[in-house]
């Protein structure tokens, strides 16, 4: 009996004791950066625009807030005594005296008063781009603080219209002719109140897009 001490792979050539399998790096750590990385190129500048959404709803609603005070700071104050009066006539002319003015200036203090309130949850929506709950929210209460002030705004401007210009079909002069002061200051407050609606219509817009999750 004849025994060789070649090798066992020397004897039968065709016989393999091992399979090679080459790995990647990749593989060998247990990684897949270029799907991080791709995910990462996605998700930045979405939250970027996000937050600049967010940033230019905060700086909106402090505009739509000084509009607002300003406008309801215009009608309250409105007041006006003509120099001629006798011991029994006194022509004034007051915002309490008209009720669509007593409206105006108390939904435009309620929307003042909402868009303070609402500035730490715009703040929140600065920090956190991608909460829904808050941006909802803002979005529900916006619809109908801009249906408010739109309307007070409507209301108060339809008395100016015939204040400056009155309705001869049914006897009624236009009293701008003699309190030229007074229609001045309540015409200014109904356009504050107008620009006030218009800030609140394109910030529910703004966040109709922060909405969007594409």
């Amino acid at each position: 009996m004849v025994v060789s001490n070649k090798p066992l792979q020397q004897t039968y050539p065709y016989m393999e004791t091992s399979i090679n399998i080459s790995e990647t790096k990749a593989s060998a750590k247990g990684k897949a950066p270029l799907l991080v990385s791709s995910k990462a190129v996605v998700e930045e500048p979405k939250r970027g625009w996000k937050k600049g959404i967010a940033i230019s709803d905060f700086l909106l609603r402090i505009c739509a807030i000084g509009a607002a005070l300003g406008a309801t700071a215009t009608m309250g104050t409105t007041d006006e005594t003509l120099p001629f009066f006798t011991q029994f006539f006194q022509f004034q002319a007051q915002y309490n005296d008209i009720p669509d003015f007593q409206f105006f200036v108390i939904a435009n203090a309620i929307v003042a008063g909402y868009l303070l309130l609402s500035l730490p949850f715009s703040i929140i929506c600065i920090i956190r781009p991608f909460a829904t709950t808050p941006r909802l929210l803002l979005v529900i209460f916006d619809i109908v603080m801009t249906g408010l002030t739109i309307a007070s705004a409507s209301a108060s401007a339809s008395v100016v219209y015939l204040a400056h210009n009155g309705n001869p079909n049914t006897n009624w002069l236009p009293i701008c002719q003699q309190f030229g002061d007074f229609c001045q200051s309540v015409s200014g407050a109904v356009v504050g109140s107008f620009i006030a609606g218009a800030i609140l219509m394109f910030i529910i817009v703004l966040s109709a897009f922060a909405l969007k999750r594409s």
